[in-house]
């Protein structure tokens, strides 16, 4: 093979607005539409990479510098990623300030310089191993050390939820269709009944076995009294509960006290690793994190200190396909259990998801998902979930191509927007509902 032909010749960033539903969570609601971004590397073979991650305005400003500093890369050098992300475009004092904050849409703790980096690496490392599948003729997960496995189970991501989206409705609340936002026919979630209908559709609909629920939305005995409603319609099942840090150490204690007998595991459910790890020291039920162990140096004091038993990784977080293995490794070396996170996403992080996944023999847990709640893609052929699970593609690359008509729609969107919605603040969606609210100080109970 000519080695030119693997050498990147123009990369292409697309920032889209997708819509997504009115799910709540502990810093508020989404908003109507979520920004992501579309990366496509293109070789001087002509074949195209697609990738996929953030598209706040701080991911697409990384974003540009590292696509302008590839072109003249073989895609085979995803090693050179990072150090073309940390020297194209530096950051200072400034912007490093600006970054360490909350994330407002992820729900991973603080946001760093670091951090931003590894989200906009990771869609430029699936671009390229797509780039370079699809020249071999071989599927990503070939790229990683082949296939452990030929499907992958995902689990139910139940939310308390509105009816549809604050606005211009008909009742001008949250109850109502407002107009130019987009609407769905789920009804709302936010008693145990709901949330149990809820369940009752993603079952009948996608086949999952397991199920999570989003929770420091409410106190915790309402959360407690919808796990408990769960356990009882779906007897055996595989149930978890997030509230994102939302509780203190006896608030997570008591809780755990309560649904010891039906939860799979418990995540997050305070802040930090310090209270993670004296929650952990007092309760066997297994905590999980995507908040306190978010990059790999991150790693010693929270294994040390005993403070989870599962890791939810993330392609996104960790810096992409190669490091979420790396990120395996440890956790198979330390005994710690492996999941995997999700956020808001499309068919292509889906994609990606599903490769990595089929190449981690230490996977133990079924993996998030948040796709069954967005019901617009940038691919031309979305993904089939069977019995909770996905088929492995075994197709050139990630196995999904790209529906330009779509990803121009999406993007027009983003240009129409005034700039409100370009920035994922789930605080400031709620207060279109709720002017007076505020991202509650954890331990919120």
């Amino acid at each position: 093979m000519d080695a030119l032909k693997l050498l990147v010749d123009e990369v292409r960033l697309t920032p889209i607005l997708i819509s997504d539903p009115p799910l709540l969570n502990v810093q508020g609601v989404h908003q109507p539409f979520t920004p992501r971004l579309v990366v496509e590397v293109i070789t001087r073979g002509g074949v195209i990479g697609l990738g996929e991650t953030y598209g706040d305005g701080v991911y697409l400003d990384l974003a540009r510098s590292l696509a302008e500093a590839l072109p003249g890369h073989p895609v085979t050098d995803v090693n050179s990623l990072f150090g073309l992300a940390a020297t194209a475009d530096p950051v200072g004092p400034e912007a490093e300030r600006d970054a360490a904050d909350v994330d407002a849409g992820g729900l991973r703790g603080v946001r760093t310089a670091d951090k931003l980096r590894l989200s906009v690496v990771s869609a430029f490392e699936t671009a390229c191993l797509d780039a370079l599948g699809k020249t071999l003729g071989l599927p990503v997960h070939a790229l990683l050390g082949g296939k452990v496995r030929d499907t992958v189970e995902y689990s139910a991501y139940l939310f308390y939820r509105w009816a549809a989206h604050p606005g211009a409705g008909p009742s001008g609340g949250p109850s109502g269709a407002p107009t130019g936002h987009p609407a769905d026919d789920w009804g709302a979630a936010l008693d145990p009944a709901g949330i149990v209908a809820q369940a009752r559709r993603f079952d009948r609909l996608y086949g999952f076995r397991s199920f999570k629920l989003k929770g420091g939305v409410f106190e915790p005995e309402r959360e407690i009294a919808a796990i408990r409603a769960l356990a009882e319609e779906f007897p055996g099942r595989p149930l978890r509960l997030d509230p994102n840090g939302a509780w203190s150490v006896e608030t997570s204690l008591a809780v755990a006290r309560e649904l010891k007998d039906v939860l799979e595991y418990l995540e997050d459910p305070a802040s930090g690793t310090g209270a993670m790890a004296e929650i952990a020291a007092r309760t066997d039920v297994p905590l999980a994190t995507n908040m306190c162990v978010t990059t790999f140096e991150e790693v010693p004091e929270a294994f040390a200190k005993g403070a989870v038993r599962i890791v939810l990784c993330d392609h996104h977080y960790w810096g992409g396909l190669h490091r979420t293995r790396e990120l395996a490794a440890l956790c198979r070396t330390y005994g710690v259990g492996l999941s995997m996170h999700s956020n808001t996403h499309l068919g292509i992080s889906l994609a990606a998801m599903t490769q990595v996944a089929a190449t981690l023999p230490e996977l133990d847990h079924a993996c998030d998902t948040h796709y069954p709640w967005q019901t617009e893609d940038v691919v031309t052929t979305r993904p089939v979930f069977r019995a909770g699970r996905l088929a492995v593609s075994d197709a050139p690359g990630l196995g999904v191509e790209l529906d330009r008509t779509a990803l121009a729609a999406l993007h027009r969107r983003w240009l129409d927007d005034d700039g409100t919605l370009r920035e994922r603040d789930d605080a400031a969606a709620m207060r279109v509902a709720d002017p007076g609210w505020r991202t509650p100080r954890v331990p919120r109970w």
